[in-house]
């Protein structure tokens, strides 16, 4: 991936009536980058993209991409191509010729066109299918059909939207690993659009979580998932669990806060400008069961189960914590030996501070 941007989003915004599907949008996407927009449905991610492709166009602000100003310039005119979530292959036509379909305007010779179509075929792990038509493949092969159709035009960046979302689930865990494994070969830009969180952390060089046409939080997905900016953020990239806050103090040494159910907590390096309320968010997976009366953790609280969710290779427990009414979920791995407890049994959870988030600062919990 390069320092270098290839996308450049300028004060991006888009009306639909008085209602703003995008509201004044600013990104860089770098070249050979693995770029996705996150956010449920209405958010304004596909909006986004489409304006990137030239299919919309923008009420205010600009877009460049490779250093041109793309005002005016129609999509077919644009160094990008772009991955629908339906595949649009033709069903007339084989998969060579669906391949082909967009280089006849290059007007290429016979020998230099198979060659290309076969090269892109191969990229999509393809080969000797080129004879085939669209009602003999499955829906995995169509979309590789799709994707092998959109690369051969050798674009600068490939834009995709939602292109797994009719995937088995099976099948689209593949496609994540493949899709990402093509990217890496062929070195140009990626751009997806997807609401699934899982898929944008497992694929993503960096994550753009937008809600209600704006930019949330801009992150590499490790840094998204361990330092959400919000609340809305952490609550949209995998699960969290929420407890009020009052910050008691602050120092040069961090922020010293009593958290509702678990007591106070020093947050190392945390600054924010005042005492006052706040939420504090821990993902389950940083609380840790305790099994047997000699483990131990740098803090413990006791709780009785109210649930239990198995996974096979997990299990989700509802925990209610001892003389409160707060219940928290607690992930732990099925390691070997390690029993499953169930709804009435009494545990121990172990947590540290520095697992701990502080979101909304100085905002009352909701």
């Amino acid at each position: 991936m390069s320092n270098q941007p290839i996308i450049q989003v300028r004060d991006v915004a888009k009306y639909y009536g008085d209602e703003p599907a995008l509201a004044g949008v600013s990104l860089d996407i770098m070249a050979g980058e693995f770029f996705s927009l996150l956010g449920p449905s209405g958010c304004g991610k596909t909006t986004l993209l489409r304006m990137i492709s030239g299919f919309d166009v923008p009420d205010r602000g600009s877009i460049s991409i490779d250093g041109v100003d793309m005002a005016g310039v129609p999509p077919n005119r644009r160094p990008t191509n772009m991955v629908f979530q339906s595949y649009a292959i033709f069903p007339h036509l084989s998969v060579a010729q669906n391949v082909a379909y967009g280089l006849k305007r290059l007007r290429l010779g016979r020998v230099e066109t198979k060659r290309r179509v076969e090269e892109a075929l191969a990229l999509v792990a393809l080969e000797g299918y080129g004879g085939r038509q669209p009602h003999e493949l499955s829906g995995g092969q169509r979309q590789r059909v799709a994707l092998a159709r959109a690369l051969v035009m050798q674009p600068k960046v490939l834009l995709l939207d939602e292109p797994m979302s009719a995937l088995d689930k099976k099948l689209r865990e593949q496609m994540q690993t493949e899709l990402r494994r093509l990217q890496r070969a062929v070195g140009i830009t990626f751009v997806l659009v997807t609401h699934d969180q899982e898929e944008a952390l497992l694929m993503s060089d960096r994550i753009a979580v937008m809600f209600n046409g704006s930019i949330a939080q801009l992150d590499s997905p490790e840094g998204m998932y361990r330092r959400p900016v919000s609340r809305q953020v952490a609550s949209f990239i995998g699960m969290m669990n929420f407890l009020r806050a009052d910050i008691a103090s602050i120092d040069p040494s961090g922020a010293t806060v009593n958290i509702e159910a678990l007591g106070s907590a020093l947050l190392p390096g945390v600054s924010v400008g005042k005492p006052g309320s706040a939420t504090i968010g821990i993902r389950p997976e940083m609380l840790t069961m305790l099994y047997g009366d000699h483990a131990t953790a740098e803090r413990v609280f006791r709780g009785k189960i109210v649930d239990t969710e198995y996974y096979g290779d997990l299990t989700l427990y509802q925990v209610r914590i001892d003389d409160t009414a707060t219940v928290v979920t607690v992930s732990m791995r099925n390691t070997a030996g390690r029993p499953i407890l169930q709804a009435g049994d009494r545990t121990r959870i172990g947590w540290g501070a520095e697992s701990l988030v502080l979101l909304d600062p100085l905002e009352s919990a909701k």
